[in-house]
C-alpha cells in the first residue's frame, strides 16, 4: 500500500485536473493521468483506479467540495459490512477505498442487466444496518447502488451523516415493484438513456415540488 500511496501523490494528484464549477453541479473531470482509470464522478469527487492496483479505488474531492470528514466518520462508524467499502487510509484531499466491483441499477436498467430481488433485500439490510450504527441514510438511489454476483452494494455513503429525511430508496423501491418488476417479468430488455434522463430528471422535479 506504501508505494500505491507514493503512485498516488506523485502522479494521480500531481496531474488530475478535477473542476467544480457550479456548486449545485457535479464535478467536472478535466484530465485523467495515465494509466489511471476513471471509474466515476459525482457532487464532491471523482473515483478512479489504477491497473496495477485493481482492488483499490481512490477517491479525490475537487477543490472546494467539503465532505471529506464527514464521509471519514461513516466509515469509521461502519466498520465492515459486506455491501459497503472499506477506508484503508485518508489523505487530506483523498480516500484510499477498497474497490466495489457491479453495475449501478441504473446502467442494470440501461443494459438490460436484471435487477433481483436478492440485491434489493441486501441494500435493505445493509441501510438498517447503517442506521443501527448511528447513521442517517441519504441520497441512495439507482446511481448509488450496484449489483454484484447478484448481491446488492451501496457504493456512495458521503451524506450519510445529514439528519434531513430523505424518500430516494424508498421511492425507488415503489418504482422497482410497481413498474420494473411487472416488465422485466416478460423478459430482458434495455430502457433508452433518454428514457432514464427523463424519468431522473421528471423525479427530480417532483421531489422539488412535494418538498
Amino acid at each position: 500500500m506504501e508505494k500505491l500511496l507514493e503512485i498516488i501523490q506523485e502522479e494521480l494528484l500531481e496531474h488530475l485536473v478535477l473542476e467544480s464549477v457550479e456548486p449545485e453541479d457535479p464535478i467536472e473531470v478535466r484530465s485523467v493521468p495515465k494509466p489511471w482509470v476513471l471509474l466515476g464522478s459525482g457532487n464532491y469527487a471523482a473515483v478512479l483506479f489504477h491497473p496495477e492496483y485493481e482492488d483499490y479505488a481512490v477517491k479525490i474531492y475537487a477543490p472546494g467540495r467539503p465532505g471529506l470528514q464527514e464521509e471519514v466518520e461513516v466509515y469509521r462508524r461502519l466498520g465492515s459490512h459486506p455491501a459497503y467499502s472499506l477506508l484503508y487510509y485518508a489523505g487530506t484531499n483523498f480516500l484510499l477505498l477498497k474497490r466495489l466491483r457491479g453495475v449501478t441499477f441504473y446502467n442494470c436498467m440501461k443494459r438490460g442487466i436484471p435487477i433481483t430481488d436478492q440485491a434489493v433485500r441486501d441494500i435493505d439490510e445493509a441501510l438498517k444496518y447503517a442506521v443501527s450504527r448511528g447513521l442517517h441514510p441519504h441520497d441512495v438511489h439507482a446511481k448509488n447502488v450496484m449489483l454484484g454476483d447478484g448481491r446488492g452494494l451501496i457504493v456512495d455513503i458521503s451524506d450519510f451523516l445529514k439528519q434531513e429525511d430523505c424518500t430516494m430508496w424508498s421511492d425507488f423501491k415503489k418504482a422497482y415493484s410497481r413498474l420494473y418488476r411487472p416488465i422485466a417479468s416478460l423478459g430482458v430488455f434495455r430502457v433508452p438513456d433518454t428514457v432514464l434522463e427523463a424519468v431522473r430528471k421528471g423525479y427530480r422535479l417532483w421531489r422539488r415540488r412535494r418538498s
